[in-house]
C-alpha cells in the first residue's frame, strides 16, 4: 500500500444528531429491563426526533452548514446529491430531490437514493467517489447524506433504548482531508439473511441474535477479501484505528474481539489494550446519539477524529454493515486539516446541547412519531402538544422542520 496517495474521499462532514434526547439507564427503569444488559449497551443517552422530523429535515439539517460554508462556484460543483437511507418516504420518489431543492442547488446535477439498510451510507459514499474520481470536470464535488429516523419506539425490548436519530453528511471532492479513500482497498462480504428489516413503516423487526452473528461473519471475511485485495495488510500494522459500524457501542467491542481472535490472537488484556487505544473513541457520540442507521458509521467516525491524535495522518480501517445483508471492510487516511474541519462543525457542543426529556414528554413525542412516516396523504403538523420542547429548541434557530403533507406531497419551512 502506497503511503499516503492522492485520491478523492471526504472534504467535508457534519453531523445532525437532533434537538432532544432522553436517558437510556430512565429507559430501562420505565420499561422493566434487566439494568444487567446496560454494560453490554454500553450507552448513555440517545437523541429522539420530534414528531414534525423525518429522514428529510435530518438530512438538511446535517448538510446545510457544509452547503453554506461554500461559494456558489464551489456550489456549483455539486453534481451528484445521493442519499443514503432505510427511511425512505416513497417507493418511486427519492428524499434526495427534496434535499436538492430545500438546499438551493442547481438543477444540473444527478439525484438518487440508495438502500441496503445501515450500509445505505457507505453504498452513497462508495458511489459518489467513483463518480467524481471519473468526472471530467475539473473539481467536481458530491453530497452524500447518510440520513434516517426511527419507526415508531419498539417499546418493552432491548431495541428502543439503541434508537437513535440523526444524519451525517459528506461533501466528496479532490481534496479529501477528512477522508481520503485508498483505491481499490475494499474487501465485500455479503449474502441473503433475515436478520433485521422494516416490512411497515411503523415497524422494525428482526432476530438480534442472528443480527450479531451475521455482523460478525461479515467483519471477518470482508477483511479478509480486504487483505487479499491489498498486498501486506495487516490488521495490527496497517491501521492506525479502527472504526465499526455501531448499532450499539458494546457490540463494536464483541466485533472487536472476534476480529483479533480470526487475525491476530492474544491474550484478553492485550486485546483489551488494543480496543482501548484504537477503537473506543469511535463509540463516544454513539453512546450519546444510539443507532443512527446509514450513518452510524460516519457518526463513529467523527467520533474518532474529534477525540484522537491526529498532528500527522492517520491510516483507518472502516467497516460497514447493512442487515440483509452487505459489508464492507475499507480504509483510507485523515490528516491534521481534516482534524480541524471536523472539530470546527462542534458535534459534541451539538450532543450537550440538545432538551432532556421527560418520560412523558419522550412517551407523547413517541405515539406522535407514526405520523411522520411513509404513506400518509394529508396532514398538518401541529407542535402544540409539545411545544415546550420545540420552543426551547427550535423556534427562531433556522432548522428544518415538516410543516404539512398535501396529496403525498411534503412541505417544509425553517424554524
Amino acid at each position: 500500500m502506497n503511503a499516503f496517495p492522492p485520491t478523492v474521499g471526504i472534504e467535508a462532514v457534519n453531523a445532525y444528531v437532533g434537538r432532544a434526547s432522553f436517558g437510556v439507564r430512565e429507559l430501562f427503569a420505565a420499561r422493566g429491563l434487566d439494568d444487567r444488559r446496560m454494560d453490554n449497551l454500553m450507552m448513555e443517552r440517545k437523541s429522539v426526533n420530534l414528531p414534525c422530523e423525518d429522514p428529510v429535515t435530518n438530512a438538511v439539517n446535517a448538510a446545510k452548514p457544509l452547503v453554506d460554508a461554500l461559494s456558489a462556484e464551489q456550489r456549483d460543483r455539486i453534481e451528484l446529491v445521493v442519499v443514503g437511507t432505510e427511511s425512505g418516504l416513497d417507493f418511486g420518489k427519492p428524499i434526495s430531490t427534496y434535499v436538492q431543492d430545500l438546499l438551493g442547488l442547481g438543477k444540473r446535477c444527478r439525484s438518487f437514493e440508495v438502500k441496503h439498510a445501515c450500509y445505505g451510507g457507505t453504498a452513497a459514499l462508495q458511489t459518489a467517489a467513483a463518480v467524481v474520481a471519473t468526472s471530467p470536470v475539473p473539481g467536481a464535488k458530491a453530497l452524500v447524506v447518510a440520513a434516517d429516523a426511527s419507526s415508531v419506539a419498539a417499546r418493552d425490548t432491548y431495541w428502543e433504548p439503541s434508537q437513535g436519530a440523526g444524519a451525517v453528511a459528506m461533501l466528496v471532492g479532490d481534496d479529501p482531508q477528512v477522508l481520503a479513500l485508498d483505491p481499490g482497498a475494499n474487501g465485500y462480504h455479503s449474502f441473503e439473511v433475515m436478520d433485521t428489516l422494516r416490512p411497515r413503516p411503523d415497524l422494525e423487526a428482526g432476530d438480534s441474535d442472528l443480527s450479531l452473528m451475521a455482523y460478525m461473519e461479515c467483519l471477518v471475511h470482508s477483511f479478509r477479501a480486504y487483505r487479499e485485495r491489498v498486498p501486506g495488510a495487516d490488521l495490527m500494522t496497517s491501521f492506525d484505528h479502527l472504526v465499526f459500524h455501531t448499532p450499539f457501542a458494546g457490540m463494536v467491542k464483541g466485533a472487536h474481539r472476534r476480529l483479533r481472535r480470526a487475525e491476530s490472537p492474544a491474550p484478553p488484556a492485550e486485546i483489551d489494550a488494543d480496543f482501548a487505544d484504537r477503537v473506543e473513541p469511535c463509540l463516544r457520540y454513539t453512546a450519546q446519539v444510539g443507532n443512527v442507521y446509514s450513518a452510524a458509521l460516519y457518526l463513529a467516525l467523527c467520533s474518532l477524529v474529534d477525540h484522537v491524535d491526529l498532528s500527522a495522518p492517520k491510516r483507518l480501517g472502516m467497516f460497514s454493515y447493512g442487515s440483509g445483508c452487505a459489508s464492507e471492510f475499507y480504509s483510507g487516511v485523515v490528516t491534521p486539516a481534516g482534524r480541524d474541519r471536523v472539530a470546527g462543525r462542534r458535534i459534541a457542543d451539538a450532543i450537550a446541547d440538545r432538551r432532556p426529556l421527560t418520560l412523558p414528554e419522550y412517551e407523547l413525542v413517541s405515539d406522535l412519531a407514526v405520523r411522520r412516516m411513509a404513506g400518509v396523504r394529508d396532514h398538518a403538523y401541529d407542535v402544540t402538544p409539545y411545544a415546550d420542547v420545540y420552543e426551547d429548541r427550535f423556534a427562531g434557530r433556522g432548522l428544518l422542520v415538516l410543516d404539512k403533507v398535501v396529496d403525498f406531497h411534503r412541505r417544509y419551512r425553517w424554524s
